[in-house]
């Protein structure tokens, strides 16, 4: 199978690349930073689309940072709305590729207990500006199947970690500390908020479950990707901590604290598990404690 992966340098991106090779895939990487077009330059993208003549397009190209989409609500609308209609423009007058548009759980917003787990069909309630543009690039991306029979599917990634994410999250973050703390001799790390409880899977798990669905997915339809279970930020910072080289601690400090807006996130995997077979295998601890190694080696390389 012949695939182009655009955001192909990002956390995900690399993850997915690797896993395509692995498997046996004809990989084209497309990226800004390594030469590639922005993916709101709708000529360069086309031309990028056609040259690739893939079989499979997933479509991982986006600003995912939701800090960043408060400072830049238009850029960010931009690039994940507006590129992914780009995308699946140029596939279209391209030929027949099926594409995978990967949107977020960002997307259902605040739920209530009641509500969980959260399945496919659960409403949009987008709560920042990074959550609304992937909300309407998944509409977009339905609207192409609806509208125009396009092979289109829609991925919505629950929380997932693993080697090489950005400390701008809060695992990495979380493990980045630790890392500095042992460098450092300290014993005691300041943190914010630890209550919230999030659904958490490996990112080579999610990349996994990319693939499966392109190759088994049902055309038009979305799949949740996530453990289905939850877990506190706490439980996480709890785990790194005993996988530290000496004993940390983590001290809440007030000024880093910021209101939960959503206590609990945990996704219903039901449909992507029935249509595809697909589920995660790897372990939370595995993947902390690959998280924690990745750190070291970068606060080491400091």
């Amino acid at each position: 199978m012949r695939a182009l992966i655009t955001g192909a340098s990002g956390f995900v991106g690399r993850s997915l690349h690797q896993h395509l090779l692995d498997s046996g895939d004809d990989v084209v990487a497309l990226a800004r930073r390594t030469g590639g077009p922005d993916i709101t330059d709708r000529a360069g993208i086309r031309a990028a689309v056609a040259d690739a003549d893939a079989d499979v397009i997933y479509h991982l190209a986006a600003q995912s940072h939701v800090p960043t989409s408060w400072d830049d609500p238009i850029g960010t609308l931009r690039a994940n709305v507006e590129g992914t209609q780009n995308i699946l423009d140029a596939a279209h007058e391209s030929g027949e590729a099926r594409v995978l548009v990967v949107t977020s759980a960002e997307i259902y917003g605040s739920v209530s207990i009641d509500e969980l787990p959260i399945s496919e069909d659960a409403p949009m309630r987008p709560a920042n500006p990074y959550a609304a543009s992937k909300a309407a690039a998944d509409a977009v991306a339905m609207q192409a199947n609806l509208g125009r029979g396009q092979d289109v599917l829609r991925l919505r990634s629950f929380n997932h970690i693993g080697p090489g994410q950005s400390p701008d999250f809060v695992c990495a973050g979380l493990a980045h500390r630790i890392a500095l703390a042992e460098r450092d001799g300290r014993s005691t790390i300041e943190v914010g908020s630890l209550e919230a409880r999030r659904d958490f899977s490996d990112v080579r798990d999610i990349v996994a479950g990319y693939r499966r669905v392109a190759r088994r997915g049902r055309s038009g339809a979305a799949y949740n990707l996530c453990s289905g279970i939850d877990r506190s930020i706490q439980d996480l910072a709890d785990t790194l901590a005993s996988l530290s080289e000496h004993p940390v601690e983590f001290v809440v400090d007030d000024e880093l604290r910021r209101p939960v807006d959503t206590p609990v996130v945990r996704g219903d995997n039901t449909r992507i598990v029935s249509d595809t077979g697909w589920s995660p295998t790897i372990p939370l601890e595995t993947s902390l404690a690959d998280v924690l190694a990745d750190a070291r080696k970068r606060v080491d390389g400091d």
